[in-house]
């Protein structure tokens, strides 16, 4: 009798191995009053098909029908501490998300000053209720969101964003699919007495040049004006300091957008983010865009007028 060959059997148990699908998905998370509302309809003129407060237990079955469905290519989800206990869930449920759509965790944030000035405004009461003052509430909201914010691919401070800049930053991070999306790099101005900016990839200290503020004729203009650019620029330090963080850009850059990262922010700080830090973001963000990048220049300190 000729043997029978038998067919090697399969392991029924080892889970098969799904690659995500081009189709995005956005979570939008983050402290309440940071502006997660506005950046939802920011998505939504986007394109995006938008949920808000969706429970974390649907967020997988969710994704299977976004992954399916011919109509979506792209959705944004809220998911926020109204969500309650099982919040603390929402990193172990992304890796099975993530397996079927390339998903991103936004985080909003904002300094608390800001935040309870916004609450006093529109006098709604906090999510986490009325027994304790919105300070209060604050702060245990953050350590709620602590585990999610630190699984956060992008952290966007809003502190000094109203609306229309919120949405304008938004479209400028989402408005076309990875991939095909030029890196934008944002050359970012700012004072250390206000805080190091959140949303910062790279941080650059100015305060070891001289400061302007000293001068008289300088103390009430910016590094915007042409006189105090060239004072900065006058001492050979700073030639030095813009010719290497221009060189380690223009070596990173190709880096980044090779590993698919398609928004970048580098900050310069000074004391008070009026003359240094400006005249920084200034002269780097145009000589990366003589490289032929796409760059735009941000004043978050900076006095207008």
């Amino acid at each position: 009798m000729t043997p029978v060959k038998s067919s090697p059997r399969r392991d029924s148990s080892k889970k098969k191995t799904v690659h995500a699908s081009p189709k995005e998905l956005v979570i939008v998370t983050g402290i309440s009053g940071s502006g997660k509302a506005s950046a939802l309809k920011a998505f939504e003129d986007l394109g995006f098909h938008c949920v808000d407060n969706l429970p974390l237990e649907l967020l997988p079955d969710f994704a299977v029908l976004v992954s399916k469905s011919a109509d979506v290519e792209r959705a944004a989800i809220v998911v926020d501490v109204r969500e309650g206990p099982t919040l603390d869930r929402l990193p172990e449920i992304l890796k099975d998300v993530r397996r079927l759509l390339h998903t991103r965790v936004v985080f909003l944030d904002a300094q608390d000053a800001v935040l309870v000035r916004r609450y006093s405004e529109t006098r709604r009461p906090h999510p986490l209720g009325l027994r304790e003052t919105v300070s209060r509430s604050i702060v245990e909201e953050r350590q709620l969101l602590d585990p999610i914010r630190n699984v956060a691919d992008s952290l966007i401070d809003t502190s000094n964003f109203n609306v229309h800049e919120l949405r304008a930053h938004i479209q400028s991070r989402f408005g076309q699919r990875d991939g095909t999306m030029q890196l934008l790099v944002s050359c970012l101005s700012f004072g250390f007495k206000n805080g190091v900016p959140l949303d910062a990839d790279m941080v650059f200290d100015a305060r070891f040049l001289p400061n302007p503020h000293f001068v008289p004729e300088f103390r009430k203009k910016t590094g915007l004006d042409p006189k105090v650019a060239a004072y900065v620029r006058g001492f050979p330090q700073t030639e030095e300091f813009l010719g290497k963080v221009t060189g380690l850009m223009l070596y990173l850059l190709p880096h980044y957008v090779k590993e698919g990262k398609s928004y970048l922010t580098v900050a310069f700080g000074c004391t008070g983010g009026q003359h240094r830090s400006v005249m920084l973001a200034e002269e780097v963000g145009k000589r990366l865009k003589k490289a032929g990048y796409q760059v735009k220049a941000l004043h978050r300190d900076m006095v207008k007028g």
